[in-house]
């Protein structure tokens, strides 16, 4: 394939995971529609200052705009991504004696989702000094109907940071368990820009490592919630 015809693509599988537009893309990055269009469809020539800008305005960096991570193209954040209701696609538990907070998101956020979530965990984490809890997340299963990963879209990535401001920031150590290297990324920005990157483990590889991982790191054998997955 031609590589300006691949990058193109890569572009647009990113931006399509994120659930945004081109128009959006295009004013994120203060780069013309037009020129977004045309790039994608592998027609330009694309500077490396203007990949800067389209990375940065993705939350990711340069490095990882040319890895061989892939996803489909079509566009994510659509009302069949939002048929199941939430409170069927996000669970909680603490455990008192370890003192950790679990929770697990199946499918895809919405701002008023994040914003129920914050409700209900603060209600946990209310009652603890900061750095008493750890907090251990699920994020294996954020994929949008046609069963392709998605990360966070900007309103779910802004709420996140008012989220984890909130809840996380109480947490000794944040582990969360990731669906791609791209939500890594954009996990690593959202942190942070709340002010808790460095309290905050992003893990993505093969399950049995990445569970395995985040066992060790908050000194657990296994998890009421989250598991292995078979």
């Amino acid at each position: 394939m031609d590589i300006r015809k691949e990058f193109g693509q890569r572009i647009k599988s990113l931006r399509a995971r994120s659930g945004v537009s081109q128009e959006w893309l295009a004013d994120r990055s203060g780069l013309d529609r037009t020129y977004i269009s045309s790039m994608e469809r592998g027609e330009r020539n694309v500077s490396l200052i203007n990949i800067q800008k389209i990375a940065a305005a993705l939350n990711v960096t340069i490095e990882y705009m040319f890895s061989d991570e892939r996803f489909s193209t079509n566009l994510a954040y659509l009302k069949k991504d939002f048929e199941v209701p939430f409170l069927e696609r996000f669970k909680y538990h603490f455990d008192s004696s370890q003192k950790i907070l679990t929770f697990q998101i199946y499918g895809l956020l919405t701002g008023e989702n994040v914003d129920y979530m914050s409700k209900a965990l603060c209600g946990i984490t209310s009652n603890f000094l900061a750095g008493e809890i750890s907090i251990f997340v699920d994020h294996r299963d954020m994929l949008a109907s046609d069963g392709e990963p998605v990360v966070y879209s900007p309103e779910v990535a802004e709420r996140a940071v008012l989220f984890q401001e909130s809840v996380i920031s109480y947490g000794k150590q944040a582990v969360v368990l990731c669906n791609s290297d791209f939500q890594v990324q954009q996990l690593n920005f959202v942190t942070t820009v709340s002010g808790i990157r460095h309290k905050a483990t992003h893990l993505y590889g093969k399950d049995q490592e990445m569970v395995g991982k985040a066992y060790e790191m908050l000194g657990i054998n296994g998890n009421e919630l989250i598991k292995f997955m078979k």
